[in-house]
C-alpha cells in the first residue's frame, strides 16, 4: 500500500541530494587565464639604450616592472655624465642636486628631490615608497633617510666634464636656464612586464646652473610621472616648470582613457603647453613618452630632435619624435 509520509520523505530527501550536488558543481572553482603581456621598456633620450638593457636583464627573466625600471635608470645614475647623476652639472652655486620619482602598478610611489652626495637618488626614492608613511622627501632630510639607509656619502666634488661646463658658463654667469636638445638632464623609464602590469623612473639632476633650491616637475607624481595600471605609463623631460603647470604626465594618462593612442596622447599634452607658453614655447624643450596597457608606445614633443629607446622581444632602437615644431 502506498504510503504517502514515506513518498514526501522520500521526495525531500531526493531535493536535497540534487541540491548538494549542485552545490559542490557551483563551488569549483572557475580556472581564468592570467592577464598577461609582452615585455616592453621605453625611456628618453640615447642614454636610454644602455639603461633599458640594465631593465631589460629584468624583464627577460620574468622580472617585475618596478625592479626593472630602477635597474634601467641606475645604470645611467652611474654613468657619471653631464646629464644625470652625481656627474651632471651643477646648480649656479656649484653643487650638483638629485631628484628622482618612482612609481608602481598598485599607485605605491616615492620621490626624492634636493638630494646632495647620493650615487643613486632612484633607489632612496624607492625606500621612501617601501619604509615611509610620505612620498617625498627632500634636502637634508632625504639625506639623512639615505644613510640611515645605508646609502654612502659621496664626495662632494664635480666631474671634469661638469667643472669645464661650470667654469665656462661662470665666464657670463647669465642666471637663466639652458634649455636644447644637447643639454637634456634627465632619463625616464617607463616598463610592462609578462604579468602585464607597469611601473615607471624617473632621475636628474635638474637644469644645469639653476638657482639654488630649485625642484623640476621629475620628483613630483603627476608632473614627471605617472601611472595608472589600467590604462598606462608616462614620464617627462624638458623644463619642468611647464610639465608642473599642465600635471603633464597624469594629463597624457588621462587622453589615453580617454580612448587616445599613446602618441595621440602625448601629442595633444604638447600642444596644451604650446597654447599656455604662446611665443615662448619657442625657446623651450617638452616631450612625453607613453606606454599603455596593451603594450602600444608613443611620444611627441615641442622641438625637433627628441628621441626614444625603445626595447621588447622584438626590437632594440631608438625611435625617432614627432614635434610640435
Amino acid at each position: 500500500m502506498f504510503n504517502r509520509r514515506y513518498f514526501l520523505r522520500s521526495s525531500l530527501f531526493s531535493s536535497l541530494g540534487l541540491l548538494a550536488g549542485r552545490k559542490v558543481v557551483a563551488a569549483t572553482p572557475v580556472q581564468r587565464p592570467l592577464v598577461t603581456g609582452q615585455p616592453v621598456v621605453i625611456s628618453t633620450w640615447d642614454a636610454g639604450l644602455a639603461a633599458n638593457k640594465g631593465a631589460w636583464e629584468v624583464l627577460s627573466r620574468n622580472g617585475a616592472a618596478l625592479d626593472a625600471v630602477e635597474a634601467g635608470v641606475k645604470v645611467t645614475e652611474s654613468s657619471q655624465n653631464c646629464c644625470v647623476g652625481l656627474g651632471a652639472n651643477p646648480d649656479r652655486d656649484g653643487y650638483v642636486t638629485l631628484d628622482a620619482s618612482i612609481m608602481d602598478h598598485e599607485w605605491n610611489c616615492g620621490a626624492v628631490g634636493f638630494l646632495e652626495r647620493i650615487k643613486h637618488p632612484i633607489s632612496v626614492a624607492r625606500r621612501v615608497m617601501e619604509k615611509t608613511p610620505h612620498v617625498m622627501l627632500v634636502g637634508v632630510g632625504a639625506q639623512q633617510f639615505a644613510v640611515a639607509e645605508g646609502f654612502p656619502l659621496e664626495p662632494a666634488v664635480l666631474s671634469d666634464d661638469a667643472k669645464k661646463s661650470y667654469e665656462k658658463w661662470l665666464k657670463k654667469a647669465e642666471y637663466k636656464p639652458v634649455i636644447n636638445i644637447e643639454n637634456h638632464d634627465t632619463i625616464g623609464m617607463v616598463a610592462m612586464d609578462a604579468a602585464g602590469n607597469l611601473s615607471g623612473s624617473c632621475t636628474t639632476s635638474g637644469m644645469g646652473f639653476k638657482m639654488r633650491g630649485r625642484l623640476g616637475d621629475s620628483p613630483i607624481i603627476g608632473a614627471g610621472l605617472f601611472v595608472d595600471n589600467e590604462v598606462g605609463a608616462v614620464t617627462a623631460t624638458g623644463q619642468g616648470e611647464d610639465v608642473i603647470r599642465v600635471c603633464g604626465s597624469h594629463s597624457v594618462v588621462e587622453y589615453m582613457r580617454q580612448g587616445m593612442s599613446p602618441e595621440e596622447a602625448c601629442k595633444a599634452a604638447v600642444e596644451k603647453i604650446a597654447r599656455i607658453k604662446k611665443e615662448k614655447a619657442k625657446d623651450i624643450q617638452v616631450a612625453f613618452i607613453a606606454l599603455n596597457k596593451k603594450g602600444e608606445t608613443g611620444s611627441y614633443a615641442l622641438q625637433k630632435g627628441f628621441t626614444y629607446a625603445l626595447r621588447n622581444n622584438n626590437e632594440e632602437r631608438m625611435v625617432e619624435v614627432k614635434s610640435y615644431f
